[in-house]
């Protein structure tokens, strides 16, 4: 399957199906050129990244911890409880759509600070306690959200993999987009995330085909510690 994507095409501009950027859809209505998109809860970049995606995620992280900080900052209720709740409130709104980024180090770590800094706003520590990110997350019984990411991606890689070749999803990681690219190194892309994350893990493209197989070896990839 075989996508060309017109705008990797030489002579873009002499289209004339494209005015000012947007694409002339005919009876006067012209879709409107942008650099971002929101798609179900989702950011979607123009040049494929996902910088847009990981500023939405973490702002809406933020908007729901502040909705739940009547338990999350709350001194009388314990440690472990509101660990159970940003995991299931805030953490789940964090990392929503992030089966499907390209992520780079950059992204995980700029998701990491966020984490952190929830994470000592709720153990009533600040950075001149000198406390370490093991000892903090072990207090709310976390893992790093690193390895929690890592998870969601192999367990929806899995998924994919079991599909049929006839699946639309499936004939999407195989599209070929034609067209030349800019010079320099290629960008990430998630399949290259995933391969990464399967290498370090150990695991193989036979484990996938085994739904159970499978389950239980991402089940045993935990974070706590770091």
């Amino acid at each position: 399957m075989t996508i060309i994507c017109r705008t990797c095409m030489k002579g873009i501009h002499n289209n004339d199906n494209l005015k000012n950027g947007g694409l002339d859809i005919g009876n006067g209505l012209t879709l409107e050129k942008v650099d971002k998109f929101c798609y179900l809860g989702d950011m979607l970049n123009a040049d494929g990244g996902v910088d847009y995606a990981v500023v939405a995620r973490i702002r809406q992280a933020w908007k729901k911890f502040r909705e739940m900080s009547f338990i999350l900052t709350n001194k009388k209720v314990s440690l472990k409880l509101k660990g159970k709740v940003y995991v299931s409130c805030v953490r789940s709104c964090l990392v929503y759509g992030g089966e499907t980024w390209a992520m780079k180090a950059t992204h995980e770590a700029k998701l990491e600070r966020t984490e952190m800094r929830m994470v000592r706003w709720m153990c009533g520590v600040s950075l001149r306690e000198r406390k370490t990110s093991k000892e903090l997350r072990a207090r709310l019984g976390i893992e790093m959200i690193g390895m929690v990411m890592r998870r969601n991606r192999l367990r929806w890689f899995g998924h994919v993999e079991r599909m049929t070749r006839d699946d639309w999803v499936k004939r999407c990681t195989m599209m070929e987009v034609g067209g030349s690219r800019p010079r320099g190194r290629p960008k990430m892309t998630w399949t290259n995330v995933i391969a990464a994350d399967m290498r370090s893990m150990n695991l193989t493209s036979i484990d996938d085909q085994d739904r159970q197989k499978w389950k239980r070896k991402i089940r045993g990839i935990t974070g706590l510690l770091g």
